[in-house]
């Protein structure tokens, strides 16, 4: 029965159409959208406190201003959802990466005696793997048992076999374990700030640390201002804004911002736009 049903799985990752992450070099029409999703799972206490629900909307949290200030949009799952919920959400809109937060728990009879980090992937999915690769690679630089760190493949979660877009789940660390869990806690800006490095060079777009938002007004003496997909004359055109017009200014790295306009994100030539 088990070798009927592990068959009946391998059918259904073969048969799936993943979808590839937008090729930034070959001029995509858009910055990245990904859809995070930290666990739902409450009943799943810490070892002295919290739990994993709380503690991976905390970590996506401090995502966020690290994922607007790179140039990479995010929808987050519903909290009052399950997993289900969570991947329905996903697949009803089109987004480049599904990302997974969740921590770990140990059978019985090894509670608390375990430590590591599993990011799993689809088998099936070149992306899958590679994005995971670059999560796991990344994670080892900053986890205190880097040998414990690895890319792993799934064949039964069903946040990484059953969306349309490509997608890991991360396992960052055991909480049952008091060494994990003090490691987490006291490194979530820094794990927020990994992951959406990960991201990025996934992506093939530049990292760029997290600051103020603020306004600007594009000054072109008429002509329009083109959004693009990289910082750089080279980033494909994905759109543009008028002069006169008021943008959102997200972050800046050298001579180009990263900017909001008109549900539109992208680089804009600072030079055209006052502050």
């Amino acid at each position: 029965m088990a070798y009927i049903k592990m068959n009946i799985i391998l059918r259904f990752i073969k048969q799936r159409i993943f979808r590839t992450r937008p090729d930034l070099t070959k001029g995509s029409l858009s910055m990245p959208k990904i859809f995070l999703s930290p666990s739902t799972q409450e009943w799943n206490q810490y070892a002295t406190s919290g739990n994993e629900e709380l503690y991976m909307n905390m970590l996506a949290d401090r995502m966020e201003p690290y994922l607007r200030s790179s140039g990479i949009s995010y929808v987050r799952n519903d909290p009052s959802k399950n997993v289900n919920g969570a991947i329905q959400y996903s697949n009803s809109a089109n987004y480049d990466v599904h990302l997974a937060l969740h921590t770990n728990a140990a059978p019985e009879n090894l509670a608390g005696k375990l430590r590591g980090i599993d990011i799993y992937y689809a088998p099936e999915s070149p992306d899958s793997e590679k994005l995971a690769n670059i999560i796991a690679n990344n994670l080892k630089g900053i986890y205190p048992l880097p040998d414990k760190v690895r890319a792993v493949p799934t064949y039964t979660l069903g946040e990484v076999l059953r969306t349309k877009a490509v997608a890991v789940l991360c396992e960052l660390g055991y909480h049952d374990n008091y060494a994990d869990e003090a490691w987490l806690k006291n490194n979530l800006q820094i794990i927020a700030q990994n992951l959406v490095r990960s991201l990025c060079d996934y992506f093939g777009i530049p990292f760029i640390t997290a600051g103020p938002v603020r306004w600007g007004t594009v000054s072109t003496n008429g002509a329009n201002l083109n959004i693009r997909n990289y910082p750089g004359i080279n980033g494909k055109i994905i759109g543009t804004v008028p002069n006169g017009a008021s943008v959102m200014i997200n972050s800046q790295i050298g001579n180009w911002y990263v900017i909001s306009y008109n549900g539109i994100v992208g680089y804009a030539s600072s030079q055209y736009i006052v502050v």
